[in-house]
């Protein structure tokens, strides 16, 4: 009993920050003109909000989204920021303006940090570090890096979480789950595939990043795949100094790939070779280790002189199975060979083609798609503009494409996008092959036959040991009138529904005739009270069976209409 008014407290607490929340929100959205996504007539408070500012009439609508995104701070950014990576769920002109988003914002005061590092290490600041940098090296929506040197002289970073974002986060994940509802309802043919499973998709993805242990482990994972390359670093962990909300690791300096270009720094990098090395980074971990770094844009690669590559922030990785690998390998064999039939083959392996769907609608979209880049030399496709074709014929049949799948086609178009940027002869598919041709080796190896046999032989092993039990089994549930066949019945309760209506409607017509016969014999025979010589039942009859003939001529003329 004492516990329950705390919670009672916190509970009516969380609620009236929530109300407070869901009232900034909407007033957002009503200032850049999209309240039409909200049934703002059900909202008492509603009448008090701002009206919406002029000057934003001649946006486009995602204009307006990104805008609103970034007014509504941290975890609107970081939504919209995962929503661009989901070309399937989203269409492309949102996509190309939720990818402006920027994830820089201004920092929160360095005592409030520390504070923040003291309290997760149980620790004072000063027994923990040497020096620690009151200026953050960077700074995000959910965290910001603070240099620091070890008491043994290392130098680290320090990624902290800021303090009190999780309980913003969580209280707008459920406010953007009751939108996400709203908006499915409102809009089922809508811009937006299936809100409800994107607000699920990029909850996930949130609360991946943060959890910073979750990071670490990806740093360990990734240090570990690319043991003996000299030419990638991964900082070191320590796994002493990180917990939940604090991440520290190796402090490494570099250029932003994207720079390296410049003319200051023209004679200490080598485009070309970084160009290539990255691309190959990434088609390692997709292609050979089956676990890859799902957003390396920009900010999250260093270069150092002269081609040497610095992986930072990997809380969002992507996994894929070895048999999906396999998959990808052969489609990228049969793009190659320009071998279409394998490719769509390549395509209902991977499950991206549901079994109620229109096959033959798809299949010459695909066609169509394919026609579209055959015969034209790898060197001129675009795959970025490739994958938007794709998801275009994807979501037009309205396929949903597995998380991992969507991160991967990202990752690899991001490669191909750097790698132009830094040599204009850049080609991404002749990097690819020799690494299909590695599967392949792979697959088709001795030992790949040796193992897929043992497991053939294993398997039929184990049907014929376990064949008699189940036959038994079998027999003696029949023998015991146990045995059950279940059917499965598609829009059964329509007929049900309609057999109950007709029988309904054939008793009415019986009534109504029984209705009739009784008051004619009445009116014959005169029974009842008398008015001019006409028995007031008789006409009492022919009444009720008026109005209930009409009453079931209506009814059935409704139930047409509607068929």
């Amino acid at each position: 009993m004492p516990d329950f008014y705390p919670q009672a407290g916190l509970s009516f607490r969380n609620n009236r920050e929530k109300v407070k929340r869901r009232r900034q929100i909407i007033s957002v959205f009503m200032k850049f003109g999209l309240d039409y996504l909200f049934d703002v007539s059900r909202i008492n408070f509603i009448r008090n909000i701002q009206s919406r500012r002029k000057g934003y009439e001649k946006l486009s609508n995602p204009e307006k989204l990104r805008m609103a995104f970034e007014e509504l701070g941290p975890t609107f950014i970081k939504f919209g920021q995962i929503l661009s990576t989901r070309p399937d769920f989203v269409p492309p002109a949102y996509i190309c303006e939720l990818e402006k988003l920027q994830d820089k914002v201004l920092p929160v005061e360095s005592h409030q940090m520390q504070q923040c590092v003291e309290k997760e290490l149980n620790k004072p600041i000063n027994e923990l570090f040497k020096e620690f940098e009151e200026q953050p090296v960077a700074s995000a929506s959910l965290s910001q890096v603070h240099r620091a040197v070890l008491h043994n002289g290392e130098i680290v970073a320090l990624k902290i979480q800021k303090p009190g974002i999780q309980h913003i986060i969580e209280l707008d994940l459920s406010i953007l789950e009751n939108f996400a509802d709203i908006l499915e309802k409102r809009f089922p043919e809508g811009p937006f595939q299936s809100p409800k499973a994107v607000v699920g998709e990029i909850k996930r993805a949130l609360r991946k990043e943060l959890d910073f242990v979750n990071e670490a482990h990806n740093f360990d994972k990734f240090r570990n795949n690319f043991k003996g390359i000299d030419y990638i670093k991964v900082p070191k962990v320590y796994w002493d100094l990180t917990t939940e909300k604090l991440l520290t690791m190796e402090f490494i300096e570099g250029v932003k790939i994207t720079k390296i270009t410049q003319e200051k720094y023209r004679h200490l990098f080598d485009p070309k070779k970084v160009a290539d090395r990255a691309a190959e980074a990434l088609l390692k971990q997709i292609m050979l280790d089956g676990f890859f770094h799902a957003d390396p844009h920009p900010a999250n690669l260093f270069i150092q002189p002269p081609a040497t590559i610095v992986m930072l922030d990997v809380g969002m990785t992507g996994h894929l199975n070895e048999r999906t690998i396999v998959i990808i390998a052969k489609i990228l064999r049969a793009a190659g060979k320009k071998d279409y039939n394998r490719i769509i083959r390549g395509i209902k392996e991977l499950g991206l083609i549901p079994q109620k769907i229109d096959k033959a609608s798809l299949y010459q979209d695909l066609d169509e798609l394919l026609e579209l880049y055959t015969d034209r030399p790898f060197k001129t496709i675009s795959l970025a503009k490739m994958n938007q074709h794709i998801l275009e014929v994807m979501k037009r049949h309205r396929m949903t494409i597995p998380s991992n799948m969507v991160m991967m086609l990202r990752a690899l178009s991001i490669a191909e996008s750097i790698g132009k940027q830094l040599e204009p002869d850049f080609d991404l598919f002749t990097l690819v092959q020799p690494f299909v041709r590695k599967i392949y080796r792979k697959i088709y190896s001795p030992k790949s036959w040796k193992e897929r046999s043992i497991n053939v032989a294993d398997e039929s092993l184990e049907l014929i040991e376990y064949l008699p039990h189940n036959l038994s089994d079998l027999l003696r549930k029949l023998k015991e009138g146990q045995f059950e066949v279940k059917l499965e019945h598609h829009k059964l309760e329509d007929i049900t529904q309609e057999i109950k209506r007709s029988s309904n409607r054939i008793s009415a017509s019986l009534i109504i005739a029984a209705l009739i016969v009784g008051s004619s014999l009445i009116l014959q025979q005169g029974i009842g009270p008398m008015v001019s010589d006409i028995s007031i039942l008789g006409i009492i009859g022919y009444l009720i069976a008026g109005i209930l003939g009409l009453g079931l001529i209506v009814a059935i003329l409704r139930s047409n209409h509607k068929s």
